[in-house]
């Protein structure tokens, strides 16, 4: 590997993968260096600078450091390379494919193997765009590309600030990354190429345009999301459960039925097995929106709790870097972090090493901040040409015992704006999905009851209501399991009987049904709306037996429609014999 290096240093101490190096030249913090072992060139990063001396985080095994070991520091920030390429593609924490370095290497990663994000002989069918003596910004688009269904728009770096005017540009044909698509001179008279590859620190937002408020749902499939903790596009959302909750099978549905352009899937820290069944599953998945296969809009960062833990701060940000970038063309992306908890972790590790003062559970004091800093890079950015761009983000948290009081948890709930609690009760009862209602809550409701207003007058209180209906239940249901049915009264036994059919037959899903595992807003809206018909209306039975018997029978019915076809004669006939199921119940 040829380095342009602007300054050498000599390790002088060792802590774990933390070396602290003398150095010549000039150094700055989040500069990326090599650290020479036999031959082998261990990439690493400035954490701290102090005088002539910094500590550099090492991403790699660290065997065979030694006393005034050499190290070559390159003057560039730990970046992402941006371009056509990037979907249907795995990379680990330092955007390396981890594909070609299987091929190059076999199943054990060796040290030192850095190979290109973006495949050099590919070659792309290119669209010029824009025209000699056109002046540009930042973000403007120079010519176009499909990667697989998308428009790929290949814009000025974002690295260059001003103007530029344009005094060359390529003819539209087939062309590889690395090809020169145009020159121009900027505002000092000084010339500049740019091909269709780019490079942006992954630790600094990339950003262009005009932030603005999230406007639009994004449809889920789930009913428990889209009905009580709905998701805006550009919004924020976290899944925090205990282990064997749920989190990861949550991510996966998102992942597949979220109704976005693009998915950024981060596997940060997770069991390599987990992984390994994205990586099999996903290519044969089909996409329900487009029936292409799901992997061909989907980009997947792969650091798993075998790889080197000081790769775990930088996959989080090369996913949202890449995710940005997609944002910038207009498109939805739903990035996807899990988990953040062990991202945390390798924080707390490598603020240990640093000696930092500790804060609660030895996170660093920072904690928050740095939390708040990655979930502050989502939202939705209106671009010039009247598009809008959007970036969603999940996280998936880890607390240890299923602890919500514990700090990555609270620091997380500070800033996002949905709360997905998953319930080591409700998945051991085989409950999916296993999100808590009664913990969970979602500042969106109020945005995503204005958008559906037209289609469904009144669903936000019809959503407040079902709320109201889940809490009074489960206090009726704790009061039952004292008392007994026999000291609670019919009109108190029949709400707790109406919360008991919303949460099962509304709320919970069958992931091994085709129809019930996916349910669009369109099919949601009629289910909802005669779960709202039950809940107002006054069921007068003389009996708790016969409550419980006809409650029974309502739920049969209604699970068996869940699993017929929508926009079907057989259940729209389904759909009609519930109704008159009630209507006659009613004049009891």
């Amino acid at each position: 590997m040829t380095l342009s290096t602007s300054a050498t240093g000599r390790v002088v101490r060792a802590f774990g993968n933390l070396l602290q190096v003398e150095f010549e030249g000039n150094v700055r913090q989040g500069e990326v260096g090599f650290v020479e072992v036999d031959g082998t060139g261990l990439k690493a990063e400035v954490i701290e600078v102090v005088g002539n001396e910094v500590k550099l985080q090492v991403y790699e095994d660290t065997r065979g450091v030694k006393l005034n070991s050499l190290v070559k520091f390159t003057g560039d920030l730990l970046e992402a390379e941006l371009g056509p390429g990037l979907l249907k593609t795995i990379f680990d924490g330092l955007q390396n494919r981890l594909e070609v370095i299987a091929e190059e290497s076999g199943y054990f990663l060796p040290r030192g193997v850095y190979v290109p994000a973006i495949d050099r002989e590919q070659e792309w069918d290119y669209l010029t765009v824009a025209k000699i003596g056109d002046t540009l910004e930042r973000g403007d688009t120079l010519g176009t590309t499909m990667e697989g269904r998308f428009e790929h728009h290949i814009m000025v770096p974002f690295s260059f600030f001003g103007k530029i005017t344009l005094t060359w540009v390529i003819s539209s044909g087939k062309y590889t990354v690395d090809t020169v698509v145009a020159r121009g001179r900027d505002e000092r008279g000084e010339e500049h190429t740019f091909t269709m590859v780019q490079k942006w620190p992954i630790k600094m937002g990339l950003f262009q345009g005009e932030k603005v408020k999230p406007t639009r749902m994004m449809d889920t499939g789930l009913r428990i999301l889209d009905t009580q903790i709905p998701i805006m596009k550009g919004g924020t959302f976290c899944t925090p459960g205990p282990f064997g909750a749920g989190k990861t099978v949550l991510q996966h549905h998102l992942s597949k039925y979220s109704s976005v352009d693009l998915v950024v899937l981060c596997a940060c820290g997770e069991r390599a097995g987990e992984v390994v069944e994205i990586l099999r599953e996903f290519p044969e998945l089909t996409d329900p929106h487009t029936n292409e296969p799901l992997i061909t809009r989907t980009c997947i960062i792969c650091n798993t709790s075998s790889m080197p833990v000081s790769a775990r701060e930088s996959s989080i940000y090369m996913g949202v870097t890449i995710a940005e970038y997609y944002r910038q063309m207009g498109l939805d992306v739903l990035l996807l972090a899990d988990s953040t908890s062990r991202w945390a972790q390798a924080l707390r590790e490598m603020s240990g090493r640093l000696e930092e003062i500790p804060g609660e559970e030895a996170f660093p004091a920072y904690l928050a901040s740095r939390i708040a800093a990655f979930y502050e890079r989502g939202g939705v950015v209106s671009l010039k040409n009247k598009k809008q761009g959007s970036i969603t983000i999940c996280g998936a948290v880890s607390p240890a015992g299923g602890n919500f009081e514990e700090p990555v948890t609270q620091a997380t709930l500070a800033v996002v704006g949905a709360f997905c609690g998953l319930s080591r009760a409700r998945s051991d009862a085989r409950r999916y999905p296993s999100v808590d209602t009664l913990i969970s809550w979602s500042k969106y409701v109020g945005d995503v009851s204005k958008q559906l207003e037209e289609e469904v007058p009144g669903w936000g209180e019809m959503v407040m209501k079902a709320e109201r209906i889940l809490i009074e239940g489960n206090e009726i249901g704790k009061r039952m399991e004292v008392v007994g049915e026999e000291g609670t009264s019919l009109d108190d036994m029949i709400i707790h009987l109406k919360a008991e059919l919303y949460d099962f037959c509304y709320l919970q899903q069958n992931a091994f049904d085709k129809v019930d595992s996916y349910c669009p807003l369109n099919r949601q809206i009629p289910l909802f709306k005669l779960i709202d018909r039950i809940f107002n209306t006054a069921f007068e039975f003389s009996s708790r037996d016969r409550a419980r018997e006809f409650f029974l029978q309502l739920q049969g019915k209604i699970k068996t429609m869940n699993s017929i076809p929508f926009e079907t004669d057989e259940f729209k006939k389904a759909l009609s014999e519930i109704h008159e199921l009630i209507e006659t119940a009613r004049k009891l």
